[in-house]
């Protein structure tokens, strides 16, 4: 396994993370622990959740897994999303985050998380007002690092500045969705990120299961699958444009040797400004496919090739 610094942290991650939206929704928590023991057996030591998978299960398996081998493992949680009905269980004040953290580390174990995150940026919230509140849980020890999730550049950009601007502790991640069919982050976010020396962390790097090869031009989406619970997930990405596309990386992966899980990831990870790449999995089986993408190095020539392919 290979291991990476968080953005220009001191904190180094297994460059392929475990990611958990299924814990406590489609996983049990027996599956989830052991799943989480079998990672760090691995190598893969940065587990990557939110207060709000599973309805705050998911953080609660991971509480129990991590029991003892607090210290191997890199938490990062994030905070934002909706926890109840009313009007400040969401978002990113400080009543809320301050609330939240508390929720947080009790449902994992400990007293500290390594990368708290905010999950979406929020327009109701003075960017100063979050940041704010962040620094002085860093200061407390309760997080050791920040970070930020589904922010536009302009957003991120935002961040950074006010956190230099009042010599608040500032993000040192972001994460984004990226995959081979969705790059939108390259234009303003990927060179953002590069410049300001900030790590991310792609989610759906296999475009939802997409890039697994599992789903058929033509046929019906398989039961318990992502797409069959988010219909619309599947409508916008089951095109057969991208069908058309996945047929020549497939082509492409066979004429190379290469995995085709595996090679999406290494796709990923070719990109230096990539911390780790956060891959959801059910099974130790997908776990240990996911984690060998670590070990795949991509030529210029094949990243040239697969572009190629991807832009066509």
């Amino acid at each position: 396994m290979e291991y990476r610094r968080l953005g220009n942290s001191g904190l180094k991650v297994s460059s392929v993370g475990l990611g958990t939206n299924n814990f406590g929704s489609r996983m049990e928590e027996k599956q989830s622990v052991d799943l989480i023991h079998h990672a760090l057996d691995i190598g893969v030591n940065f587990i990557d959740t939110a207060n709000i998978y599973g309805d705050s299960l998911s953080e609660q398996h991971i509480g129990k897994a991590i029991k003892g081998i607090r210290d191997k493992l890199i938490i990062a949680t994030k905070v934002s999303g909706p926890r109840g009905e009313g009007p400040n269980d969401k978002g990113a004040s400080r009543g809320h985050i301050l609330r939240e953290v508390e929720g947080s580390l009790t449902r994992l174990k400990t007293d500290y998380i390594d990368l708290y995150q905010m999950h979406w940026w929020s327009a109701e919230t003075q960017i100063d007002e979050t940041l704010r509140t962040l620094d002085n849980l860093v200061r407390e020890g309760k997080v050791r690092y920040i970070g930020c999730s589904n922010y536009t550049a302009w957003q991120a950009c935002e961040a950074i500045w006010t956190s230099h601007s009042l010599n608040l502790e500032p993000f040192v991640s972001i994460q984004p969705e990226w995959s081979m069919l969705n790059r939108d982050i390259e234009q303003e976010l990927l060179p953002f990120a590069k410049t300001y020396k900030m790590g991310i962390l792609p989610y759906f790097p296999l475009a939802s299961g997409f890039l697994t090869g599992k789903y058929q031009r033509g046929t019906p989406v398989p039961e318990g699958t992502r797409f069959e619970k988010v219909p619309k997930l599947g409508e916008r990405t089951l095109t057969d444009k991208n069908f058309d596309t996945l047929d020549k990386i497939e082509v492409f992966a066979s004429e190379h040797g290469y995995p085709l899980v595996e090679m999406a990831i290494a796709w990923l990870l070719y990109n230096q400004e990539v911390s780790s790449v956060i891959a959801g999995a059910s099974t130790p089986d997908q776990l240990n496919i996911n984690a060998k993408a670590s070990d795949l190095r991509l030529t210029a020539a094949d990243m040239e090739e697969l572009n190629n392919i991807l832009s066509s």
